[in-house]
């Protein structure tokens, strides 16, 4: 049972990476040579661009969609909800104001720019 599930993996995992090199060889040919001149790619090349993207960017990421380690994104919206549910609201009113002290008054500058128009 063990040896079917890994077999299926693998055969998911190889048919992911071949479409996925078909898909960069097909998108680069269509698009590469006519936006800057150059020329056509083979399959083995995209698949060299496919794993050159891997290093340089990190994609592919399992388990999280968000990306990076203990759910990326979601782990300080997560945290950051956490901490809000259990502000009174005179420390989240304390909180916005340090915030717009920070990062400029947004809204203001909206007014600003409305009246402005």
């Amino acid at each position: 049972m063990v040896k079917f599930w890994f077999a299926k993996g693998f055969v998911f995992i190889l048919a992911f990476v071949l479409l996925g090199g078909f898909v960069v060889m097909s998108l680069w040919n269509w698009l590469i040579p006519d936006i800057f001149g150059l020329g056509v790619i083979t399959f083995a090349q995209a698949l060299g661009l496919l794993i050159l993207s891997k290093i340089l960017f990190g994609g592919f990421r399992g388990g999280h969609w968000s990306g990076g380690h203990w759910g990326g994104a979601q782990f300080w919206k997560h945290r950051m909800a956490e901490r809000w549910d259990k502000m009174n609201p005179e420390e989240r009113n304390e909180f916005k104001q340090r915030m717009r002290n920070r990062w400029g008054k947004w809204e203001e500058r909206r007014e600003e720019k409305e009246a402005e128009e």
